[in-house]
């Protein structure tokens, strides 16, 4: 679930929600349902239990359409960013030999 982008579209709550109806779905230990009603039941909420139930699809739905990137897409993703950081230390290090020479020019201005 966490490898989607659902936790960028929906709430905490919703996904742990998700998670719970996933995981209660194979071992049944909870009626998720009636544990639903007894939630709406108790709060005045603006939103309705199949909205709730609506989004809790929608997350599922992200989560089967998943797919793990395979060993090639992943060894050129890590190059990539193998290059973005090699790239960013590159420009440090210019920066700093560039401030280093600025005090040497000083420096010897000084002497």
């Amino acid at each position: 679930m966490m490898l989607t982008d659902a936790p960028l579209l929906f709430t905490p709550g919703q996904l742990a929600l998700t998670a719970l109806r996933t995981s209660n779905a194979l071992h049944k230990v909870v009626d998720f349902d009636s544990f639903l009603s007894g939630i709406f039941s108790h709060k005045n909420s603006t939103h309705t239990m199949g909205e709730l139930l609506e989004s809790l699809d929608a997350i599922d739905s992200w989560v089967r359409k998943y797919t793990s990137p395979s060993e090639k897409e992943l060894k050129h993703i890590d190059r990539k960013l193998k290059s973005c950081w090699g790239h960013d230390e590159g420009k440090k290090r210019e920066k700093k030999s560039k401030h280093k020479s600025r005090k040497s020019s000083k420096e010897a201005q000084n002497v």
